[in-house]
Parts: C-alpha cells; structure tokens; sequence
C-alpha cells in the first residue's frame, strides 16, 4: 500500500524525566509524515530532537497513553509521549513487550479528582483504589480502607525517602508521573492481583513532587482471607509498579542530582 499519497498529520508530544531534559522541552507539537505509525514517528521524533538518541534502545514510546508496539497506526490529534525507563524498569524487556491491554477505555481516568485538589485518583473495583497525590501519605488510613471482616490479613508496604544511596548523601526527592497513563496502569496491576492471588481488596497511593527525607513515598495495602496471598501480592505489586507505571525520581544531593532510571532504582 502506498504511503507517500497520505499527508502529514499534527500531534501532540509530551516529554518526561531525563527525557524532557534532553529534548529541552515539555511539550511540543510535531507534524508527522507518513507512514504513521510508531516506528516511523519514534524515529522523526530523534530527527528533531537528536539529543535523545543518548538514551539508545532505552527509551520508551506511548500513544494515548499507552506504551505503543511499533506497527501502533497514529492518527491526526492523537497524543504521544517519551520517556526513559520508569524509576525501577527494565531498559529493554519493558521497551519490548506486548500489551493486550491496548482496547481498555480510560473512562473515568482523565482527571479524576476525590479528597482535594492533589489527588488524582483511578477508578478501582468496589473497595480498590489507585491513586496519586501531592500530599502527605496517612500510611494507616490506607491501610484501614482495605480492611474487612471476612478478611485474615492485611499487608501493607510503606515506601519512604532514604538518606543515603549508594553512599552519597540524599538532600531530598522529587517525583513526576504521566498522571493518566501512570492510574490506568496501577488500574491494571490491581486487575492482574486479582487475577494472579487469592486476595480481597487492593490499595495503591503514590506520591508526586517534593519529598523530604523519611517522607513516604509510596503505599501499597492488601487484604487476603489468608496471610500468604497478601504477602505475596503486595511483594509483585511493589515490583510491577517500579517495572512498568510511568512515575520518575530525581534524587537531589549535596554535589548534583539525577534521574533515577531503570536497574538504578530499588
């Protein structure tokens, strides 16, 4: 089929961690020739932009966000993101995986606000929750809203800003997520725990902005009729979220400060 019949098409592009460094910008509106489709517009992409061919295979490609396989057709308008891998993700098996998630609606993500105007929130499955927030995270009432009768136990993980990494010291952190892309995932992961664990109820809050030192970062809570499935739900929900939710940290010392990418992060 012939392409070069087709005209260029305007989109939207946004750019995130290390990435927005490189291209010197957050946002930009591109003209794309064909064909359209993401190989083709990943690659006029680092035309324009030739600083991000630093990241190498690395960098990852969303279109309406969603993390985009390379035969993904773009149209006039749709909105495409550029990223380096998420804050404990993997460079390259994350880069090329196949989603089957790419028909899900993202109704009722967009914006979705509940509690004040810092927290953006993922619509759950009766008492599931996933949501982001620049406010301070209240570890037991997350905790608490996952807790029910018929249940035996309740798992919560409590992620926090260290001082020290690899031993320099931290002044302090900063967090940045693709906010709709970065619930519609966490939506999935708590999908996949009921799919994958024997649990009632999962709970996923995370945090954007500045953080301080021994600030919680991160709380994932899980309620199970029974210990082990909690235990172990809450340990593969932690690792997925680093591997594949669209959230970055900085890290700010008393020498410099970078982004925290990849195998890097833990």
């Amino acid at each position: 089929m012939q392409t070069t019949n087709k005209p260029a098409i305007s989109v939207r592009v946004l750019f995130f961690g290390a990435a927005r460094d490189a291209a010197a910008c957050e946002e930009a509106e591109l003209k794309l020739n064909p064909p359209h489709d993401s190989a083709s517009a990943f690659a006029q992409l680092l035309n324009t932009y030739p600083e991000l061919r630093r990241f190498g295979k690395s960098l990852l490609f969303a279109v309406n966000q969603e993390y985009a396989e390379a035969d993904r057709e773009i149209f006039d308008g749709d909105e495409l993101a550029v990223f380096p891998p998420v804050s404990g993700g993997s460079e390259n098996k994350l880069a090329t995986e196949t989603r089957s998630h790419g028909e899900e609606k993202a109704e009722g993500i967009n914006g979705a606000e509940a509690g004040s105007a810092g927290v953006s929130c993922a619509p759950g499955t009766e008492r599931d929750f996933f949501e982001l927030t620049t406010d301070a995270i209240d570890v037991g009432a997350v905790a608490r809203r996952v807790v029910l009768a018929e249940c035996g136990a309740t798992v919560t993980l409590d992620g926090y800003a260290r001082e020290w990494t690899r031993g320099r010291r931290t002044l302090y952190l900063v967090y940045e997520a693709y906010t709709p892309m970065a619930l519609r995932e966490m939506k999935r992961l708590g999908e996949q725990a009921h799919e994958k664990f024997e649990i009632a109820h999962i709970g996923i809050v995370h945090r954007t902005g500045r953080l301080e030192i021994g600030e919680t970062s991160v709380v994932i809570a899980v309620s199970a009729p029974h210990r082990r499935a909690a235990f172990e739900a809450c340990e593969w929900a932690i690792r997925e979220l680093k591997r594949t939710v669209p959230i970055w940290k900085k890290e700010f010392f008393e020498d410099g400060e970078v982004w925290v990418e990849g195998a890097l992060a833990d």
